[in-house]
């Protein structure tokens, strides 16, 4: 499988339009463009899925840099996602108390 991270999308481009971009190019698997939780909104960038390694680099090197809806795309193969670390050290900082104002 080939995995591919698709940036500078327009707002306006759905699953169904990512996948028909990329089918010229082989089977895509799985097209999904990635949408904010609570707005429902693109965040502007998706992934694409091929199950042919060559036919996802084809893929990566025609559509790179191509205009969709007047913005540029960039295309590259995805890397994996990175575990995320859930210890963020909770509410921040604070301000230390206030010392020995009186």
């Amino acid at each position: 499988m080939y995995k591919l991270f698709v940036g500078g999308l327009p707002f306006s481009v759905n699953d169904d339009e990512l996948e028909q971009m990329f089918a010229e190019f082989g089977k895509v698997d799985s097209a999904k463009v990635i949408t904010d939780r609570e707005t429902n909104r693109s965040k502007g960038f998706g992934f694409v899925e091929f199950e042919n390694d060559e036919e996802g680099k084809k893929a990566e090197s025609a559509m790179n840099g191509k205009d969709v809806g007047g913005r540029n795309i960039t295309v590259n193969q995805a890397r994996p996602m990175q575990p995320r670390n859930n210890d963020r050290g909770g509410f921040g900082g604070g301000g230390g108390g206030g010392g020995n104002r009186y």
